[in-house]
């Protein structure tokens, strides 16, 4: 998938991966698209909620080697 900015969340636990990925998105344009990596199982609840809540747009959720892998996009204002 295409993607704008990559961020790595590995090894944080929650609420640190929202947070990297809710600063990552401040300086990104609306509708770019950013990659964050986390290994916290609860990090897939998480970035749900953050979606629902903010209206940034959960594209795709892909599980690789114990690590997720969350495609964002960034919501038009």
């Amino acid at each position: 998938m295409h993607f704008h900015k990559e961020l790595d969340a590995s090894g944080l636990n929650c609420p640190l991966p929202i947070l990297r990925c809710k600063k990552g998105l401040s300086d990104m344009e609306a509708s770019q698209v950013l990659k964050i990596t986390a290994t916290d199982p609860g990090s897939v609840k998480d970035f749900n909620a953050f979606c629902m809540q903010t209206r940034h747009e959960l594209l795709q959720l892909e599980e690789e080697n114990s690590a997720y892998i969350f495609y964002i996009r960034k919501r038009s204002n």
